[in-house]
């Protein structure tokens, strides 16, 4: 099998484990490269398979990078949390064998596509090619496309609709438009609720609105989320995933669709779901009793 390996070396136990581990996995597949800078153009890399060694934000990062590439990727995490890098370094060394004998499942993740249109331009904003044609910036998200006030953090106005609907105004914070497998990040953060990573929806979570019963919406990932920004600050912001972002200025037409091809991610057998929430989120935990109030 033809793996390439993605690394990020600023994690402090990553450069150690790498010494050991890549002559193993050359041991038993074909390393084709290795990335440890962010510098390889992945969607020309002839590989089978893609190993992260890093974090979720490593994985998140490669995700994008790979701009639909149908390749499945293996994320180990030696980060904190470890939602979609979901193997640990302990268990990879098992795990891969697995792998490169086609024993471990492969799932598909829908990605985002955030795209901002100039106030100005005379777009069809539900046309994704028209779009993509005119468009000032764009970029994929695997996890979330985020509308952030910035400074000087005053409250933001935006007019929120999907397709043909023209929408609600949304005054606060901003808005999150947050994937499944993104929704125990920032969104379940917001107060929107965790979607099971199969769910093949969207979740539009207001950040701080002006409003009591402005509440989470899941859709459908069908839909085509345009917000338009009627008052902003000069730091208001578009981030994709934390890490890509671009300016958002009074008028702009910020339009988020699913796009057309999801990510492959390979699922850890021994991560499941209701546990992970459990480990990772704390979720569901009992109250801390005091035992000793009866004596």
């Amino acid at each position: 099998m033809r793996i390439f390996i993605v690394t990020n070396i600023n994690k402090p136990k990553v450069r150690p484990a790498m010494d050991e581990l890549i002559p193993w996995v050359s041991a038993r597949s074909n390393v084709v490269g290795v990335d440890t800078d962010g510098s390889v153009d992945l969607t020309k890399v002839n590989a089978e398979a893609f190993l992260v060694f890093g974090g979720d934000g490593t994985l998140l990062a490669t995700a994008r990078r790979l701009q639909g590439k149908q390749v499945p990727m293996m994320g180990v995490n030696f980060g904190r949390l470890g939602f979609l890098a979901s193997f640990t370094p302990e268990q990879f060394k098992h795990q891969f064998e697995a792998f490169i004998k086609n024993a471990l499942p492969i799932s598909s993740r829908l990605m985002l596509e955030a795209s901002l249109v100039d106030a100005g331009s005379d777009c069809n904003l539900v046309d994704p090619a028209e779009v993509a044609a005119k468009r000032r910036w764009g970029s994929t998200a695997l996890n979330d496309a985020v509308i952030t006030a910035g400074a000087p953090f005053r409250m933001i106005e935006l007019l929120l609709g999907t397709d043909n609907d023209p929408g609600v105004r949304c005054t606060g914070d901003g808005v999150i438009v947050s994937t499944a497998s993104g929704s125990s990040a920032y969104n379940v953060a917001a107060g929107g609720p965790i979607m099971s990573p199969n769910v093949d929806g969207l979740c539009i979570t207001p950040l701080a609105p002006q409003s009591l019963s402005f509440r989470p919406v899941v859709m459908p990932s069908s839909v085509t989320v345009i917000m338009t920004a009627k008052r902003v600050n000069r730091g208001t912001t578009l981030f994709c995933d934390g890490q890509a972002s671009s300016g958002v200025k009074t008028g702009d037409r910020v339009v988020v669709r699913r796009f057309p091809k999801d990510v492959l991610l390979v699922e850890n057998p021994s991560a499941h779901e209701w546990k992970t929430l459990a480990e990772k989120l704390n979720w569901a935990a009992s109250p801390r009793y005091n035992h000793d109030s009866a004596k």
